[in-house]
């Protein structure tokens, strides 16, 4: 059997299976009002269902521009584990990468997935610090730090991050869904000065970072969602998302949020159809978002069990690039489910 597979199948039947006959875990919910604090809230929250650091911006090689993603995730199995043992499942960690490279015409992706034991993966909770293997993230001082050597591909980078966290939302608490509960503990950090290396080239660039936790994140009724996170060329930020319904159409949004689709790309491997070039509407103001290669499909089903859209967009107003950012569309191969 391909390891991948068998891998796979390992680490999501952990998530599933009652281990040791424990208890089923009590999920912390997400509470409105809540203080954000750092240095302690740039790391894990290890009782919550589901978190993630995640990574992306634009890099110059040279004269040609690319794409690059990095996102850690950590995941609590539903069951609590009365095994004394190390090799226990209490954390599971998940992670991607990618580089979009407009040269190829095609995403550069890896994945790595594993258990928090015997400090082989882990994700640290006083501060960022996050690894699967030799898969690394981490801040150090005012600067996150990846490293990932990835089957096609090797990243070294270090994003500056001299300002304090934006948080989303009501002062982080940021509403997915028309329930109480359906909600995250949301901030970001955008404008990040990036330079490093990239496949032993030197790089630099701008890029972005969210970091999310949450014990429900999508409601039932919820296919998957559509986020941009754009650094706009006069110093300011642009997020947006809106959650559509397995139905069609938009499940929940922040209000005067609107995402409307311009045009597609069918993925040859997939077949799946993605609303690449989209029209994004908040704050009063409008963006056109073009990609800067359509094929940015991200394959996760051996890690994460799905397929995504996730890729460099460039930000445009009456048709002048005003800024460059990342597009993540989910839940057009299958429903999410976080």
């Amino acid at each position: 059997m391909n390891s991948t597979v068998t891998r796979r199948a390992f680490l999501l039947g952990m998530l599933a299976a009652p281990w040791a006959q424990g208890a089923e875990v009590a999920y912390p919910r997400v509470m409105r009002g809540a203080r954000l604090r750092f240095p302690r809230d740039h790391g894990a929250h290890p009782e919550f269902r589901t978190e993630w650091w995640y990574a992306t911006g634009w890099l110059a090689r040279g004269k040609d521009p690319v794409g690059f993603q990095v996102t850690f995730f950590r995941a609590r199995p539903r069951w609590a584990s009365d095994n004394p043992s190390r090799f226990a499942p209490r954390q599971i960690l998940l992670a991607h990468a990618a580089i979009a490279d407009p040269r190829r015409g095609r995403l550069r992706h890896d994945q790595r997935a594993a258990r928090d034991a015997l400090g082989l993966a882990g994700a640290a909770t006083r501060t960022t610090e996050v690894w699967i293997d030799d898969w690394r993230f981490e801040l150090e001082r005012d600067s996150y730090r990846a490293r990932i050597a990835a089957r096609e591909f090797s990243l070294a980078l270090a994003l500056r991050a001299p300002r304090a966290p934006l948080l989303q939302g009501e002062g982080g608490f940021s509403r997915k869904g028309h329930r109480s509960e359906e909600a995250s503990y949301y901030y970001s950090r955008p404008q990040l000065a990036a330079s490093g290396m990239l496949d032993g080239e030197p790089v630099a660039g701008v890029a972005w970072l969210d970091h999310e936790w949450s014990s429900q994140y999508l409601a039932p009724e919820a296919a998957g969602w559509d986020w941009c996170g754009i650094n706009l060329a006069d110093g300011k930020s642009l997020t947006a998302f809106r959650i559509r319904g397995r139905q069609g159409g938009t499940h929940y949004a922040a209000p005067g949020v609107a995402f409307t689709a311009r045009r597609s790309w069918r993925s040859p491997r997939t077949g799946v159809e993605y609303p690449v070039a989209m029209r994004v509407e908040a704050q009063g103001l409008a963006w056109d978002l073009e990609p800067l290669m359509d094929d940015q499909e991200l394959d996760a089903r051996a890690t994460a069990g799905t397929v995504y859209w996730e890729g460099a967009v460039r930000a445009l107003q009456a048709g002048k690039e005003v800024g460059r950012g990342y597009l993540e569309l989910t839940g057009y191969w299958r429903p999410m489910a976080l």
